[in-house]
Order: C-alpha cells, then structure tokens, then sequence
C-alpha cells in the first residue's frame, strides 16, 4: 500500500497497523435515511486504508495522499472545525472522545483507492480513523456504535445533515448480498443474491468533478424536505414540534397526497422524491430478494431520475453521465453516488458487458465534455463485507 510506503518514508518505520473501511453504493434509497427513510445499498472493494502508529503523548498527526498539508491536534485539545480534509478526522477524535476516554494519540497516512468525489469517502475516512483510533486506546465498539460515533462526528461536528446510510452501508454490509436498513428503527436485513440472479459487477464511472458536501446544497434540500413535512403536519392538525424535529416518516403517503397541493413547488418536490423514493426502497429489496436484477436496475434508475427532477441535484456533468447509462445496453440500472452534488455515477452491470460499457460511456461522455479528458476514469469493483464483516 502506498500509505504504508510514505509512513515509513515519513517516519523512518513500519506502521504498526493498518485500517480500512470500504466506500459504498446506494442504488436506491438516496435523500431519504435523514427523515428516517429505508434504503438498500452495498459496501464495495474500494476505500480508505490508514497505516498508523501510536503516539502516547495524546498528538494525532495526520498526513493525506489526496490533500496537501499534515493535521495535527492533541486528543484533548481538538478545536473548532477549520475547513480542512482533516475536519472528519477532529470530529471523529471529538464524538468517540465524548463516549471513551482517550489516552493515547496517533500518527497514521491516509489513502484513498478511488477518486475523491461521490462514494461517501467522508464516512469512510471517519471510520476507518475510528477503527485506529480505537485499536490503540484498547477500545472496542459494537458495530452500531461505530456507526453511531461515525454519524455524530459528521452530523454534529462537521455539520452535514447526514442520515446513517453511508455508515450502515460501510459497516454492515455482506459480500453478495443486498442491505436492507430501516433508518427509523436500525432493523436491518442482508438479502443474498438468488441462486437464478444474472451475473452482476459494480460500475463507477468518475466524471471528474469534486466538490465538497457540507459547502453545497445539501443541507439546503434537507431542510427544504423538512419544511414541507412539517407544513404537512400543521395542514393535518397533527400535533408537532421542534422544526429540526419533524420527519417524514412520521407524515403518511396519505396526508401527503390529501395536502401535497398547498405545499410551495420546491418543498412539494423534495417531499415527492421522498415518498417515492420509500416506496422504490421496498420494491427494490423484493426485486433483488426475487433475483430480479432487471426490475432493480429499473428502479435505480427511476431513483436517479427523481433524484435530477424532484431533489434537484446532480451537476450537469453527473446528469450526462445518468443519460448515457440509461441509454447504453448492458446497464441493468444506476444513478448519482453520494450525495448527489459530488462526482460520481454507479451502475449495476452486466459483466459479459463491461468493456464494451466502459468504451461506449466514456466516448460519450467526453464527446460531451472534453475538459475532463484526464480527469474522467472508469472503475470495475465487487460487492464487499463492511468493517463488521470483515475478517
């Protein structure tokens, strides 16, 4: 790993451990674990590698392969956020310090295996930063802890409006099989792909944009659902009260269908790619549970479709990227990855198909937009055991 190179080039030894957490993929069930939606997602065989060392005056040093400058602070001592790639880090050091005491620090290198931009790589640093940390302060987690940590690090010290997907995704996850996670309760299911399922591999394709989630919209179209739910809840006379507070989980289809009409269009909007987007959710876990790859894929799409019209994300580059995999034979299904404001696609694809997918998407692609020529790149990965799973 070069992670481990630049540690011993850095440091003049060898790490003494080394972490990883995978990245993830949400084919449908995107925009909705922050109201506490349903979603279904896999970890892949990408992600975050930490090589690491201990160091027991309390000081974390961090250096990044992706990002200039090495971050430093002590575990007692973490500051306020600066606006750094080491941010996730700080926080991370700050939500599993309020649970444990901390006595000893780290130095460690961080490496990422694929382009910055859209497979929750924030998530995944988090918990993979988690992991070391833990391991030398002697310090064990239950895997709903680690997404627990992981999700007030990002939420509550960062301050992205983040749901527990990504997380879930990156930790629960199985090899070959679906998760299935109910964000109201945790309840979660892992569907194995059926004996008769088509053969399937997983596609990214990087459009080359990168762009950071708690500088864009995101927390905007959040905010944006929440106020049309809690309209929906005074139109109902349904008692309510904090505004952070409401979810539409706790607004039926019904109510929203009766009073959809007096909501202003945007709030109506993110409102619709919610409903929709549960109802997808719970189509798709019984397509997959089937071994119906082909309706799944269909229902990824359509995610991705109300994901551009209803939740209004997606940068022109990414809608491209949409368009030409629903146009390209072989593509069972996809969308936006990550948030939707960063810079991927996925698709579910047939891999008898992958090469002559990879040259018809990127000739397009670039035909459209031939400032990314260079920047633009294609990535076959497998399904992957989350942090929980692994072995």
């Amino acid at each position: 790993m070069l992670c481990e190179e630049s540690f011993f080039n850095i440091y003049n030894r060898a790490p003494s451990g080394l972490s990883f957490s995978p990245y993830r993929i949400c084919p449908i069930g995107a925009h909705s674990d922050h109201n506490l939606g349903k979603i279904t997602g896999f970890a892949i065989d990408k992600g975050i590698h930490i090589a690491y060392n201990t160091k027991q005056n309390g000081v974390i040093e961090m250096t990044s392969l992706q990002f200039p400058k090495r971050a430093q602070w002590h575990i007692r001592e973490i500051g306020e956020k600066t606006g750094d790639w080491a941010d996730y880090l700080r926080g991370a050091t700050w939500a599993l310090a309020k649970e444990h005491p901390l006595t000893v620090g780290l130095c460690g290198v961080i490496e990422g295996s694929l382009p910055i931009g859209g497979l929750s790589s924030s998530a995944a640093v988090i918990l993979a930063f988690l992991d070391a940390l833990c391991k030398v302060n002697h310090i064990t987690l239950t895997p709903q802890e680690l997404i627990d940590i992981a999700f007030d690090a990002e939420k509550n010290y960062v301050g992205v409006n983040v749901g527990t997907l990504d997380q879930s995704c990156e930790v629960l996850s199985r090899r070959d099989h679906l998760l299935y996670l109910d964000c109201r309760d945790n309840h979660y299911e892992l569907i194995p792909a059926h004996p008769g399922m088509k053969p399937y591999q997983i596609a990214i394709f990087f459009s080359g944009l990168e762009h950071t989630l708690a500088g864009s919209k995101y927390n905007m179209r959040v905010d944006e659902l929440r106020a049309g739910v809690y309209a929906l809840q005074a139109f109902a006379g349904m008692e309510y009260g904090k505004f952070n507070q409401a979810n539409a989980r706790d607004v039926s289809w019904e109510i929203y269908q009766t009073y959809k009409n007096r909501l202003p269009e945007q709030w109506a909007r993110r409102c619709e790619h919610w409903y929709t987007e549960f109802q997808r959710v719970e189509a798709g876990a019984e397509a997959w549970r089937r071994g119906d790859i082909e309706e799944y894929g269909r229902l990824s799409f359509a995610s991705g479709w109300s994901s551009i019209h209803n939740w209004e994300s997606g940068a022109p580059e990414q809608i491209k990227l949409y368009e030409i995999m629903t146009e390209t034979d072989g593509i069972y299904g996809g969308r936006f990855s990550g948030a939707g404001f960063k810079g991927c696609c996925m698709a579910l694809i047939d891999p008898a198909k992958a090469e002559t997918i990879a040259e018809q998407v990127e000739r397009k692609y670039l035909d459209a937009y031939p400032v990314m020529r260079g920047k633009y790149s294609f990535h076959l990965c497998q399904s992957a055991d989350g942090i929980a799973n692994q072995i």
